[in-house]
């Protein structure tokens, strides 16, 4: 059986010692690289199935590093350990592509669970349609492109996870909190006027669409209203 791959970033190397001996210890296959420039040169080697990766590092920062990761892959999960406690640096981290957090100090058992938990996630995302139609408009998320008509607009990440996250559910409520925990894995007060900030710029996006409305549903969430005339190849819901 095929063991998963993790690429533990971390410049700390007793840190990266207890980390790596635990996870090979829960089967998984552990690659280690002691700061974001070496990270970067090994996940183009090693292909892993999810990166694991301090924030503050010699050389090239994690924040840095997944950016440039992002470039050429979108999908691949990304789990933070931060010694910041700032949401600032929080949110920065999710901008930049990253799907889960733990501040440090941290228990390894919550760091097993939370890497399963992900990779689970990923796994069943990766089954279902990455490319989900409606109208006149298109989600290819791998890359973060949204067509709409004739257009081609450049997602952030967390733009295309709340796109993909509506398209799946067409003429549905979604939840903000829904949304909340598949962006930053909590539905905190704190974050329900970025996420109403992310939901104003996708409004501007799909204003040029014939056939998809973004609308608000006061003190519940969001709705992507479809002309059902016009619905193609559109995903249902669950």
């Amino acid at each position: 059986m095929k063991r998963d791959k993790i690429l533990l970033v971390e410049d700390d190397s007793t840190l990266s010692f207890i980390i790596q001996d635990a996870l090979t210890r829960e089967g998984f296959d552990v690659e280690c690289a002691p700061n974001g420039e070496a990270g970067l040169k090994m996940f183009g080697k090693s292909s892993p199935d999810i990166i694991v990766a301090d924030v503050m590092m010699p050389k090239m920062d994690g924040f840095e590093m997944v950016r440039l990761i992002r470039l050429t892959s979108p999908t691949v999960p990304v789990l933070f350990l931060t010694a910041r406690t700032a949401l600032d640096d929080v949110v920065k981290g999710f901008e930049l592509g990253a799907n889960d957090y733990i501040r440090k100090p941290f228990q390894i058992l919550e760091l097993v669970v939370r890497i399963k938990a992900l990779l689970k996630r990923n796994r069943q995302g990766a089954a279902e349609d990455s490319n989900p139609t409606l109208c006149d408009c298109s989600l290819d998320f791998a890359s973060q492109r949204l067509a709409v008509g004739a257009d081609t607009i450049e997602l952030s990440h967390t733009e295309a996870v709340i796109i993909d996250e509506l398209f799946r559910h067409p003429n549905e409520v979604v939840e903000a909190r829904t949304l909340m925990y598949r962006i930053w894995q909590n539905d905190d007060y704190n974050n329900l006027n970025r996420l109403h900030g992310f939901i104003y710029k996708l409004r501007k996006y799909l204003s040029k669409s014939t056939g998809l409305e973004l609308l608000n549903v006061r003190g519940i969430g969001y709705k992507l209203a479809a002309n059902p005339t016009s619905l193609r190849n559109a995903p249902t819901a669950d």
